[in-house]
Parts: structure tokens; sequence; C-alpha cells
């Protein structure tokens, strides 16, 4: 699937909020995360373990914040 994304600058606007608005459509449909994925080329291994480390950091980093809010302070 190609699909391109066209964007006129007018005299109003200029090439600076035109240039932010072309960089918010790309992110808004996902090009540059898409880019960065397809970079380079990861064995479905190294994915696996790569998305297990980051559940388990997430887990850790969630158990710390409950753990300090039920901290009680006297």
């Amino acid at each position: 699937m190609k699909s391109s994304i066209q964007i006129s600058v007018s005299g109003a606007f200029g090439i600076d909020r035109s240039l932010r608005k072309f960089k918010r459509l790309c992110e808004s449909y996902g090009v540059i995360r898409e880019y960065k994925k397809r970079r380079e080329y990861k064995k479905p291994s190294v994915k696996r373990l790569e998305k297990s480390l980051a559940a388990e950091k997430r887990r850790k980093k969630a158990d710390f914040k409950n753990a300090s809010a039920r901290r009680v302070f006297l």
C-alpha cells in the first residue's frame, strides 16, 4: 500500500508552520514509528525477549509506585 501526503504552503502560514503540520501528520499516521521499526531486522526471538523485558520493567515500575503510595508517613 502506497500513500502520499500533500501539503500546500500558503503565504498566510509560511514554511515553518507547514513543516510542523507535516510532522504532526506523519506522527499521527505512524510513519515515523514504522520507519524506526523497519530500520533493521530483528529476529522473532529477539523481539519476544525485548517485549518480555519491557513488560517486566513496566511491572517493576508499577509495583514501585504502588509501594510508595502505600507507605505511611508518621
